[in-house]
Order: structure tokens, then C-alpha cells, then sequence
């Protein structure tokens, strides 16, 4: 079965923008674990403007699950990781100024860059993962880097799949086909949603996680996060049946 790892940047940006401590991203990383999700992920971004450098420690001391920690590999976030050692690292090229994570690493011209942050990360025992835009002519060189895993840049599939766009799936098959072929796991991420998630894992079926948040977190505003976090394992279930 597919894992879900829940994306907790939006109850921290709901938090910051009030200040004060609520809603309580602590809390709410305890509640989502106990609602049945397999994971929790978070990405402290330099400005901090939604989850901070402390969240991660805090969040840190309540999983029971897994914990995956995005971003950019800077020196103060591979600081904070390698303090920290969360299960899996998710290496995102993202820039300061941007609103949300937007593209994949180009592996061909970062792949001395990413292989140095990949080993540090597992020397120190921390699963790997790249964000990666689905581009099959990347993987060899995300394959040479080391890392465990890709993390597939689902935004134009998303984009596709809303304006029924059904062969916005094909370049995410074909280069799951060759991630497989090179022996790494595949993981998915950025605007999935309950209407969507079942194309993308029927398509691609030996995906390992989905991180989800925005999405997530506004279905949650109508349905509860319990009962959105439900049915999201519930279409993840059933497709695991189908294929």
C-alpha cells in the first residue's frame, strides 16, 4: 500500500498568522498519526514563515511514525537535519522568495552538489530523497548522486488532470519505469488531492508515499481532518486491491 505522509506547513502558516500557539502543529502532528496517516512531513523554509527551525525538534519528539524533513540543503538546514535525523531528508531546490516549491532539481548540473549532501545525510543514517521534475533523461544522474528515493514533482500532473489532460500522466510512467530499472523507490508530491490520487497511483503502482498538505488541509475545512486523512487511506486501500 501506498504510505501517506501528511504536510503540516499549512497549520503552521493558519499559527503564524496569528501568532500565539494555535492551532497547535504539535498537537495536530499527534492527532494526524493517531487518525491512521504513515507519516509526517515538514518544510522549514530560511524565513520560517511556516513551520520554524523549532517545530522540527518539537514535532520530532512526538513521532511515532515516520518523519520526513524537506528542503533546501543549505549549511543551516543540513545543520538542523543532522541534528535532528529524521527518517527520510527530501532535497528541494526551492529559493527564498519562492511561495511554494515549484520545480525538481536539474541532477546533471547538481549532481557533484547533491552527491555531497547525500552522503553526509547518510552517513548519518537518513534516507534520501530528491524532488525531481518527471524527466526520464535526470534519473541517471539522480541515480548517481546515491540517493534512496525520487520524489516526483506532481504540479503539471495536477494541472493536467484538472483540465482532463489524461497524458499528463505518461511522462510520470515513463520515468517511474526508469527510477525502478535503477533500483530506487519513488515517492510523490505537491497538489494532490482526493480527486486525483487515485489516477496517479493506479498509473504508477509501485509508488512508496504521497506527501500531502494543501490540499489536505483545505478538504479538511469542510470534512474534518479525521475524516479527510480516512478517506484518503480508504482510496489508497482500494486501489492497492485493484492492482
Amino acid at each position: 500500500m501506498v504510505r501517506l505522509s501528511v504536510n503540516l506547513n499549512k497549520i503552521a502558516l493558519l499559527r503564524n498568522a496569528r501568532g500565539g500557539n494555535i492551532p497547535n502543529v504539535v498537537q495536530v502532528a499527534i492527532d494526524v498519526q493517531k487518525f491512521g496517516c504513515h507519516g509526517i512531513t515538514i518544510h522549514p523554509r530560511p524565513d520560517e514563515r511556516h513551520i520554524t527551525y523549532k517545530d522540527v525538534y518539537d514535532i520530532r519528539s512526538v513521532i511515532s511514525t515516520e518523519l520526513n524533513v524537506e528542503g533546501n540543503p543549505t549549511e543551516k538546514f543540513m545543520k538542523l537535519v543532522l541534528d535532528v535525523k529524521p527518517t527520510q531528508v527530501t532535497l528541494v531546490p526551492d529559493s527564498e522568495e519562492a511561495i511554494t516549491s515549484s520545480s525538481g532539481w536539474n541532477t546533471f548540473l547538481y549532481q557533484d552538489f547533491l552527491t555531497d549532501k547525500i552522503k553526509t545525510l547518510k552517513d548519518y543514517g537518513i534516507r534520501t530523497s530528491i524532488f525531481l521534475d518527471p524527466k526520464p533523461e535526470l534519473v541517471s544522474y539522480a541515480y548517481k548522486t546515491g540517493t534512496d528515493r525520487i520524489e516526483l514533482y506532481t504540479g503539471p500532473f495536477s494541472i493536467g488532470y484538472a483540465n482532463k489532460k489524461w497524458n499528463c500522466i505518461d511522462p510520470y510512467v515513463n520515468t517511474s519505469k526508469i527510477v525502478l530499472s535503477h533500483h530506487m523507490s519513488i515517492n510523490a508530491g505537491h497538489d494532490l488531492n482526493l480527486n486525483n490520487i487515485s489516477f496517479l497511483i493506479e498509473n504508477i503502482p509501485n509508488l512508496s508515499e504521497v506527501s500531502i498538505g494543501h490540499a489536505l488541509i483545505i478538504e479538511s475545512i469542510y470534512m474534518g481532518l479525521k475524516n479527510t486523512i480516512q478517506s484518503y487511506l480508504k482510496i489508497l486501500r482500494k486501489v492497492e486491491k485493484k492492482i
